[in-house]
């Protein structure tokens, strides 16, 4: 009984968010090209990590940028659905990054065969910490859900509330398609770009990252989310890296999910609805003393 009525609300909330869409169409404008700001940069031993922080005081956001293994904070203002910095940086403090691994970025590090993922949050939470930032919300795009999920798990009591747009998933019908594109497009390219990475480790890490019991977010297992206390806003997609049958399935598992109208990027006009409903959700979800 109660999963049916869950999926009624889900239901009754999409079609609701859907008719808004459709009320609110003239609210979309094209937005001219941003300059992308020169950052600064975290170091750990071997890992550099360029970010950007807009300051202010705002509640902490940290956004992550999609883009795979190549994303950037250019990727996130130039060519994302949104540009969640400047629709987001007057009310929160925007903390974004460039993977260690975008060979389009100015991060660099190690390749972390044994624990790729780990690596990644790492490098997200040293950022956090080289600001003096103990609890904050994330967005994030793509691979931000994997990321997203695995900062939950890791630092449960610093991430307030997280919204992932467009998450990756794992799509049984195609289990290897992140191996195989990242080694015919992001493997090459990184390989060319830093002559220290040997074509066998990026193989390997591919293969600990995407192909070693690789299932639902990557990053945490089902029950995982049933568990979870976190407040979390899902915007689904649906294309080969982001199915939206995983994206539903989390918002289904999580106690404390909500979820956006879909499509919410096709037609462009319904956009501006989404972001609408990302701001309303992290307002709800901040800290009141913020």
């Amino acid at each position: 009984m109660a999963d049916t009525t869950r999926r009624d609300f889900l239901t009754t909330s999409a079609a609701a968010m859907a008719a808004a869409a459709a009320a609110g169409r003239a609210l979309a404008q094209p937005a001219p090209p941003a300059a992308v700001p020169a950052g600064a940069f975290y170091e750990n031993g071997p890992v550099r990590i360029r970010y950007l922080d807009t300051g202010g005081s705002g509640f902490p956001l940290l956004i992550i940028p999609g883009g795979g293994l190549n994303s950037t904070i250019e990727g996130l203002i130039t060519s994302h659905p949104f540009n969640a910095i400047d629709e987001l940086k007057n009310e929160f403090r925007c903390v974004a990054c460039d993977l260690r691994t975008a060979y389009a970025g100015e991060s660099t590090g190690p390749l972390e065969v044994e624990r790729p993922w780990d690596a990644f949050t790492d490098d997200h939470i040293g950022v956090m910490d080289h600001l003096g930032i103990d609890r904050f919300m994330v967005l994030g795009f793509c691979i931000g859900g994997p990321f997203i999920w695995n900062l939950i798990e890791r630092a449960p009591n610093r991430v307030v509330a997280a919204v992932t747009a467009q998450p990756s998933g794992h799509r049984p019908e195609q289990p290897t398609l992140f191996y195989d594109n990242n080694m015919a497009n992001w493997g090459q390219e990184i390989v060319k770009r830093r002559p220290e990475i040997a074509p066998a480790t990026v193989e390997r890490f591919l293969s600990r990252m995407y192909n070693t019991s690789p299932d639902f977010v990557f990053t945490v297992t089902r029950d995982f989310v049933r568990a979870s206390q976190t407040p979390v806003l899902v915007l689904p997609d649906d294309v080969p890296a982001h199915p939206y049958a995983v994206a539903m399935e989390t918002v289904m598992l999580a106690p404390k999910s909500e979820v956006s109208m879909y499509p919410w990027k096709e037609p462009p006009e319904r956009i501006p609805i989404a972001v609408r409903q990302i701001r309303s959700f992290l307002r709800a979800h901040r800290p009141a003393a913020s």
